[in-house]
């Protein structure tokens, strides 16, 4: 059974940082491409930065110099770094996990950021 369990939302004021994590159980970690996707209240679900086996990231360029994608295949764990949040970011965050031929996503967390 595959699960990916985020954590680290919040309320922040504009300006703070939060970190997500996502925890992945049920796959060969190190083969998937991780990513984090938000949706914002009426809006598409969007991608926000992807980090694939070879540590290669690419973001949003809305995010681009502000976020950080990284991962710990040891910890079968994905992260995002969220440095200088403007209400803009306010979103749920989802973790996405892309294998070989499967597609996952965790259930997502609350960011808020407001003053």
């Amino acid at each position: 059974q595959v699960q990916l369990v985020e954590s680290g939302g919040g309320l922040v004021q504009p300006g703070g940082s939060l970190r997500l994590s996502c925890a992945a159980s049920g796959i060969v970690f190190r083969l998937y491409v991780m990513s984090w996707y938000r949706q914002a209240p009426g809006k598409q679900r969007e991608l926000v930065a992807g980090i694939n086996s070879g540590d290669t990231t690419n973001y949003a360029d809305s995010v681009k110099g502000r976020f950080t994608i990284s991962r710990d295949n040891a910890k079968n764990t994905v992260y995002l770094q969220m440095n200088s949040l403007k209400p803009e970011d306010t979103a749920v965050y989802y973790c996405n996990a892309v294998g070989a031929i499967k597609n996952h996503w965790g259930q997502g967390t609350q960011v808020t950021v407001s003053s």
